[in-house]
């Protein structure tokens, strides 16, 4: 399919390639004049062979990603709200947009709303065996579960050649523990012990070290495949994030 993602190499699309000598049978309306007044030859001007790029998405629709504090929404909220933006602006674009583990691609302006029915339904981990060579990823989530874990989806994915993103979402409560007193945190999922601290405050500096931790640990993952690693609050604009995503996916 036609789309903006330059495959170096002659072919159908808007960008200059190279020039070439003519040859009987080309088409007049290729030849370049310019070129062609430089020497004795005729030349033609070649464009780039632009393709449609297959763009995988999914978002963590965890426990853990179903919080928010105060009013803010929660973070598989703004993850999906984030996705569905990104996936709009790709369809539009031309692009192809597949859910992660699901082998239906969308392509098309008109894709949207069947694209988000198929997201509500479609909560499988962040592993897909049947992405092309060229595809892109961009994974949402909170990553806050061990390391180890992200590091076998996003290596999984890297085996294959797929390039990508991770976009962190958290709720800003989740970065600076504003919290003070005594304070009881019950677990999000099922099986695990409340946690009851009696000086949050004392915490705070020891909180804010680990989460720096897990966070450069994230973004060594991401450098190591060969991906990006970039965080969002929810509590931020998301046309930030959006904008961020956007030109990161876009070629060149």
């Amino acid at each position: 399919m036609q789309g903006v993602h330059g495959r170096r190499r002659a072919g159908q699309g808007d960008a200059f390639w190279q020039f070439r000598p003519y040859t009987p049978g080309d088409a007049l309306n290729r030849l370049d004049w310019r070129q062609s007044a430089k020497s004795d030859r005729l030349f033609v001007r070649e464009t780039e062979w632009e393709a449609a790029q297959s763009v995988a998405l999914w978002r963590d629709a965890g426990e853990t990603m179903r919080w928010s504090s105060g009013k803010l929404p929660q973070k598989v909220e703004r993850a999906e709200l984030l996705m569905l933006a990104l996936a709009s602006l790709l369809l539009r674009g031309g692009e192809r947009v597949r859910l992660l583990g699901l082998r239906r691609a969308f392509a098309g302006r008109g894709v949207l709303p069947s694209l988000a029915e198929a997201m509500q339904r479609h909560m499988a981990p962040p592993g897909d065996e049947s992405l092309p060579r060229h595809a892109r990823a961009v994974l949402f989530g909170d990553f806050l579960q061990p390391l180890e874990e992200t590091r076998a989806a996003v290596g999984a994915l890297s085996a294959r050649g797929v390039t990508g993103h991770l976009v962190q979402v958290l709720d800003p409560a989740e970065e600076t523990l504003p919290y003070t007193g005594r304070i009881r945190f019950e677990a999000l999922a099922a099986g695990e012990d409340p946690l009851l601290l009696p000086r949050v405050e004392s915490v705070r500096a020891l909180y804010a070290e680990r989460l720096a931790a897990h966070r450069a640990g994230l973004a060594t993952i991401a450098a190591a495949a060969g991906w990006r690693f970039t965080t969002h609050r929810t509590d931020a604009p998301p046309e930030a994030a959006l904008l961020a995503l956007w030109q990161a996916l876009s070629p060149g």
